[in-house]
């Protein structure tokens, strides 16, 4: 069964961090582009980062550039995120995905970032 299954949101305070995880299942993940995405409330869901498949390439939304880590350990089919001085615009819920808009998409974990 193809899956993607995210953990480690929660609520943080604002400057906190937090590290995302992502669990892959039911498809080649070491020859698959990761990606997290994000939406926020009341909004469209919104780009974050990418890592290629041997995690050396990365690009990121610019509202995230300098605080947010992506990585991969392709032993243990894991993408995470690590976030770091959080804000409270970065309030929203997180999805993994895999292979792009049309491709595999995990089921989300909250993030609130709130004082």
């Amino acid at each position: 069964q193809v899956r993607l299954v995210e953990s480690g949101g929660g609520l943080v305070q604002p400057g906190g961090s937090l590290r995302l995880s992502c669990i892959a299942s039911g498809f080649t993940f070491n020859n698959s582009i990761m990606s997290w995405y994000r939406q926020p409330p009341g909004k469209k869901r919104e780009f974050v980062a990418t890592l290629g498949r041997l995690g050396s390439s990365t690009n990121y939304a610019d509202s995230v550039k300098g605080r947010f880590t992506i990585s991969r350990d392709n032993v243990k089919n894991m993408v995470y995120l690590q976030m770091n001085s959080l804000k409270p615009e970065d309030t929203a819920k997180y999805y993994c995905n895999a292979r792009g808009e049309d491709g595999i998409w995990g089921q989300g974990t909250q993030v609130t970032v709130s004082s």
